[in-house]
Protein backbone atom coordinates (compact mmCIF):
# COMPACT_ATOMS: atom_id res chain seq x y z
CA UNK A 1 0.00 0.00 0.00
CA UNK A 2 1.60 3.89 -1.23
CA UNK A 3 0.80 5.65 2.06
CA UNK A 4 1.16 9.77 1.40
CA UNK A 5 1.86 12.13 3.57
CA UNK A 6 1.49 16.13 3.54
CA UNK A 7 3.59 18.20 5.74
CA UNK A 8 4.41 22.16 5.70
CA UNK A 9 0.89 23.93 6.18
CA UNK A 10 -0.38 26.45 8.52
CA UNK A 11 -1.32 29.98 8.76
CA UNK A 12 -0.29 32.17 6.69
CA UNK A 13 -1.07 36.49 5.84
CA UNK A 14 -1.51 37.19 2.13
CA UNK A 15 1.60 37.89 0.14
CA UNK A 16 3.23 35.40 1.67
CA UNK A 17 5.15 32.16 1.20
CA UNK A 18 4.63 28.55 2.34
CA UNK A 19 6.21 25.28 1.08
CA UNK A 20 4.07 22.05 1.51
CA UNK A 21 5.85 18.46 1.41
CA UNK A 22 4.06 15.26 0.13
CA UNK A 23 6.46 12.27 1.03
CA UNK A 24 5.84 8.42 0.03
CA UNK A 25 6.20 5.39 1.53
CA UNK A 26 5.53 1.94 1.46
CA UNK A 27 6.70 -1.47 0.01
CA UNK A 28 8.84 -0.93 -2.88
CA UNK A 29 8.04 2.67 -2.99
CA UNK A 30 11.89 3.34 -3.94
CA UNK A 31 11.26 1.19 -7.58
CA UNK A 32 7.74 2.92 -8.46
CA UNK A 33 8.38 6.40 -7.07
CA UNK A 34 10.27 7.78 -10.30
CA UNK A 35 7.37 6.12 -12.44
CA UNK A 36 4.57 7.85 -10.64
CA UNK A 37 2.62 11.38 -12.06
CA UNK A 38 2.48 13.64 -9.10
CA UNK A 39 -0.04 16.48 -7.97
CA UNK A 40 -1.45 18.27 -5.68
CA UNK A 41 -5.21 19.26 -4.97
CA UNK A 42 -7.39 21.64 -3.29
CA UNK A 43 -10.29 20.01 -1.24
CA UNK A 44 -13.26 21.81 -0.88
CA UNK A 45 -17.26 21.10 0.25
CA UNK A 46 -18.73 17.64 -0.31
CA UNK A 47 -15.04 16.80 -0.64
CA UNK A 48 -14.72 18.32 -4.36
CA UNK A 49 -10.96 18.55 -5.09
CA UNK A 50 -9.77 21.33 -7.36
CA UNK A 51 -6.85 20.78 -9.34
CA UNK A 52 -3.85 22.55 -8.13
CA UNK A 53 -0.29 21.47 -10.21
CA UNK A 54 1.11 18.71 -11.47
CA UNK A 55 4.27 16.95 -12.26
CA UNK A 56 4.82 13.86 -15.07
CA UNK A 57 7.50 11.57 -14.46
CA UNK A 58 9.21 13.28 -17.10
CA UNK A 59 8.77 16.23 -14.97
CA UNK A 60 6.56 17.81 -17.57
CA UNK A 61 4.84 20.39 -15.45
CA UNK A 62 1.06 21.90 -15.18
CA UNK A 63 -0.40 24.58 -13.32
CA UNK A 64 -4.03 25.92 -12.73
CA UNK A 65 -5.02 28.91 -14.32
CA UNK A 66 -5.42 30.49 -10.62
CA UNK A 67 -1.94 30.27 -9.61
CA UNK A 68 0.17 30.03 -12.72
CA UNK A 69 3.57 32.32 -11.70
CA UNK A 70 3.23 32.27 -8.26
CA UNK A 71 2.88 28.37 -6.93
CA UNK A 72 6.06 26.10 -8.03
CA UNK A 73 5.83 22.08 -8.02
CA UNK A 74 9.07 19.86 -7.87
CA UNK A 75 9.74 16.25 -7.25
CA UNK A 76 12.66 14.52 -5.92
CA UNK A 77 12.61 11.22 -7.05
CA UNK A 78 15.98 10.47 -4.35
CA UNK A 79 13.43 10.90 -1.42
CA UNK A 80 10.07 10.25 -2.98
CA UNK A 81 8.83 13.61 -2.42
CA UNK A 82 6.75 16.27 -4.12
CA UNK A 83 6.89 19.78 -3.16
CA UNK A 84 4.46 22.83 -3.57
CA UNK A 85 6.22 26.11 -3.39
CA UNK A 86 3.57 28.52 -2.63
CA UNK A 87 4.42 32.20 -3.27
CA UNK A 88 2.11 35.77 -2.88
CA UNK A 89 -0.43 33.83 -1.07
CA UNK A 90 -3.75 35.00 -1.62
CA UNK A 91 -6.98 34.36 0.90
CA UNK A 92 -8.93 32.65 -2.25
CA UNK A 93 -5.56 30.06 -1.77
CA UNK A 94 -7.53 29.11 1.68
CA UNK A 95 -7.98 25.42 2.14
CA UNK A 96 -7.01 21.76 2.43
CA UNK A 97 -3.87 20.32 0.20
CA UNK A 98 -4.22 17.12 -1.04
CA UNK A 99 -1.36 14.90 -2.58
CA UNK A 100 -1.89 12.34 -5.37
CA UNK A 101 0.07 10.19 -6.98
CA UNK A 102 -0.13 7.14 -9.48
CA UNK A 103 1.60 5.06 -12.84
CA UNK A 104 2.16 7.53 -15.31
CA UNK A 105 1.84 5.68 -18.46
CA UNK A 106 2.51 8.85 -20.47
CA UNK A 107 5.30 10.45 -19.07
CA UNK A 108 4.48 13.75 -20.53
CA UNK A 109 1.72 15.33 -18.84
CA UNK A 110 -0.12 14.77 -16.01
CA UNK A 111 -3.01 12.48 -14.96
CA UNK A 112 -4.95 11.90 -11.42
CA UNK A 113 -3.43 8.56 -9.60
CA UNK A 114 -5.37 6.35 -7.65
CA UNK A 115 -3.42 7.42 -4.36
CA UNK A 116 -4.33 9.97 -2.09
CA UNK A 117 -3.09 11.95 1.47
CA UNK A 118 -5.10 12.85 3.70
CA UNK A 119 -4.68 16.88 3.52
CA UNK A 120 -2.85 19.25 5.34
CA UNK A 121 -4.56 23.07 5.94
CA UNK A 122 -3.69 26.16 4.71
CA UNK A 123 -4.67 29.37 5.93
CA UNK A 124 -4.31 32.73 4.24
CA UNK A 125 -5.42 35.87 6.63
CA UNK A 126 -4.80 37.81 9.03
Amino acid sequence: QVQLVESGGGLVQPGGSLRLTCSASGRGIETVFRAYALGWYRQGPDNQRTFIAGISSDAVRQYADSVKGRFAIFRDDAKNTVALEMNSLKPEDTGVYVCNAGVDYSGTVYQTGDHWGRGILVTVGS
